[in-house]
C-alpha cells in the first residue's frame, strides 16, 4: 500500500469520526452564516509569478517542521513578506493540521485560503466551506472519475475555487476530460514514494492547454526557480516546507516574492 493509500483510507476513518459528531446537515446549515469568500484563482493572476505560501506542521518524509510558532506568527509573516495566497494543511494524523489552523489563519489576514488536505467525501468540502477556506484541493490520484466529478461540482455550488492537482500525463488528461479543470496544480512529489522532481513540471506544461492556470508544488526554494518556471508560463507556486522552516519566515517569503519592505 502506498503512502497516499494509507493517508486516503485514515482520512475516511477520520471523516466518518468527525461526522458522527456534527452530521452532515447540521454542517450544511452552518453553510448560511459562512464568511464573505475571497477569490483564490483571481489572485493568482497579478503581473509575475504569484506565490501560495502554506502552513504544515510536519510531513510523512519530513517529520516535525517548525515548533512554537503560532498558525498567526506564519501567516501574517506571509502576508507580509508578498505572498498572493495561503495553503493551510489541515490533514491530522500525518501532518499535524486541522480546521482550526484554517479558521486561525482566516481570522488572522486577509489573503485568500487553500484548504490543503485529502478530500475524498461530501461531507470534507463543506467543511472547507464552512470554516472560511476559499478553496479545496483535488488531488486526482484518490479519486475515481465519479467522485473527482461530484466533489468538483459541489466545490463550484459552493463557490469555492478548485485546485486540480496531478502528477503525470495520464492524471493531466483526466483532469482535462473529466471537469475541464482551470486551475491545474503540477505536483513534484509523487505521492506514492514521496519522492520529488521539479522537472516534473517542465515535462508536463507543454500537455496543459492555453488558458488554464498552472501551479507548480513542491521542491521550491530558490527565486532562481521561480523565474525559471515564470519563464515558460506557470502562474503561481506552492511553498511550503521551506519556508516554514526558514528562520525569518517573512525575510524568505519577501526573498521568493520580489517583494519589497513597506
Amino acid at each position: 500500500m502506498s503512502v497516499l493509500d494509507r493517508i486516503v483510507d485514515s482520512t475516511k476513518e477520520e471523516v466518518r469520526r468527525r461526522q458522527e459528531q456534527v452530521p452532515l446537515k447540521e454542517l450544511e446549515a452552518r453553510l448560511e452564516a459562512r464568511s464573505e469568500d475571497r477569490p483564490f484563482a483571481e489572485a493568482l493572476t497579478r503581473p509575475g509569478i504569484a506565490v501560495i505560501a502554506e502552513h504544515k506542521r510536519r510531513s510523512p518524509s519530513a517529520g516535525v517542521i517548525r515548533d512554537g510558532a503560532t498558525v498567526t506568527d506564519i501567516v501574517t509573516s506571509y502576508d507580509r513578506g508578498g505572498a498572493s495566497a495561503l495553503s493551510v494543511l489541515t490533514e491530522g494524523p500525518h501532518f499535524g493540521g486541522s480546521l482550526d489552523d484554517l479558521q486561525e489563519a482566516r481570522r488572522a489576514c486577509g489573503l485568500p485560503i487553500l484548504r490543503k488536505d485529502f478530500m475524498v467525501k461530501r461531507y470534507q468540502v463543506v467543511e472547507a466551506a464552512v470554516s472560511g477556506a476559499d478553496a479545496i484541493l483535488l488531488i486526482v490520484a484518490a479519486l475515481d472519475d465519479k467522485r473527482l466529478a461530484k466533489l468538483n461540482t459541489l466545490a463550484l455550488e459552493l463557490d469555492l475555487d478548485v485546485l486540480v492537482e496531478v502528477h503525470d500525463a495520464e492524471e493531466l488528461q483526466r483532469a482535462l476530460e473529466v471537469i475541464d479543470a482551470d486551475l491545474i496544480g503540477i505536483n513534484n512529489r509523487n505521492l506514492a514514494d514521496f519522492t520529488v522532481d521539479v522537472e516534473r513540471t517542465y515535462e508536463l506544461l507543454s500537455d496543459v492547454p492555453t488558458g488554464k492556470l498552472v501551479v507548480s508544488e513542491s521542491g521550491l526554494y530558490t527565486r532562481e526557480q521561480l523565474e525559471g518556471l515564470e519563464r515558460v508560463g506557470v502562474d503561481a507556486v506552492l511553498v511550503g516546507e521551506s519556508l516554514m522552516r526558514a528562520e525569518d519566515p517573512e525575510a524568505a517569503c519577501r526573498e521568493l516574492t520580489g517583494h519589497a519592505p513597506a
